[in-house]
């Protein structure tokens, strides 16, 4: 008790000491105003940058720069034509974003949010995405089905999710094996059409619909599939596996580029890679690694 009167006088004074030196009143309602907008404003930003609203964001930033300098340069007419089109263009944003907030307020909804601000768990380390199996199963059953010419279609997810794409497919979540995803993709079954999303150790989703890119790179000779494969590519952070039914070859999709005709090494080094990519810490998790680090400082001295 004592500790927090003590922290209170401080704050107290701190604020008096801003107060006299801005020639404002600031209260403690204040200082707990501009803390949980921060908040919001921080959890807005971390929410665009995991959806495809990060790169619509950028290019919305492009164009303020080119308004900011036809501001500063005088340019008339572009700037009459900024302030004619503000509103349709606010219009237009709420329309563009709106699967992205539909997403966030249904997550927001179902999470619990006092419990993840709350939660020191000191002894709770960074999980890996997948673990080394996942990678052996994966590579082992993309080769099987080449040798025997079955296609393929497999969206290993990295950090934005793939819900909207998700729902498109039928739920499986199963354990990934060479076994499972073989039988998925076996000619004539009911789940072997459209793609399967990989999340971590498990197969999430079968016979799932992806955008096909419009890219004019892409050879002329690849399907669907692998078209498939690049769009995924292109609106998120994911690697897409492509096993092709023509030549049985094994091409991967990363960042809108297409690499074909791939040896397991090389898929497993990808994989390996997704794998040992620890996510952007928040600051909550930056706070525990700091806390962490300084109890361990403290223990030394102490020894």
């Amino acid at each position: 008790m004592k500790r927090v009167q003590s922290v209170m006088a401080t704050l107290d004074a701190f604020l008096e000491e801003v107060s006299i030196y801005m020639d404002l009143k600031m209260t403690r309602t204040d200082v707990a105003e501009i803390i949980i907008i921060a908040f919001l404003v921080y959890c807005m930003l971390v929410w665009i940058k995991n959806t495809r609203a990060w790169m619509l964001l950028r290019g919305i930033l492009v164009i303020l720069v080119f308004v900011a300098v036809a501001a500063v340069f005088q340019m008339n007419t572009i700037i009459w034509i900024a302030e004619n089109t503000m509103s349709v263009a606010l219009t237009a944003l709420v329309i563009i974003f709106q699967p992205e907030m539909r997403k966030a307020l249904e997550n927001l909804g179902r999470r619990n949010v006092i419990a993840s601000l709350v939660s020191f768990d000191f002894s709770k380390g960074v999980e890996g995405k997948f673990s080394d199996k996942t990678i052996t199963e994966l590579v082992k059953a993309c080769y099987e089905m080449g040798k025997v010419r079955t296609g393929a279609l497999i969206v290993v997810e990295n950090e934005i999710l793939l819900t909207e794409y998700e729902r498109t497919g039928i739920a499986v979540d199963g354990i990934i094996t060479s076994q499972l995803l073989i039988n998925i993709f076996e000619k004539n079954t009911p789940l072997h059409d459209g793609a399967v999303i990989v999340r971590g150790d498990r197969v999430v989703s079968a016979t799932c619909y992806l955008p096909l890119t419009d890219s004019l790179r892409i050879s002329k000779d690849l399907g669907t599939r692998h078209r498939a494969a690049v769009g995924i590519s292109e609106v998120g952070d994911s690697l897409t596996i492509v096993v092709s039914e023509e030549t049985g070859r094994v091409s991967i999709a990363m960042g809108g580029e297409l690499y074909r005709n791939v040896d397991a090494e090389f898929l497993k080094n990808k994989l390996a890679y997704i794998q040992r990519r620890e996510p952007e810490l928040t600051k909550i998790e930056l706070l525990k690694r700091r806390l962490k680090n300084v109890k361990k400082a403290h223990q030394k001295v102490n020894q």
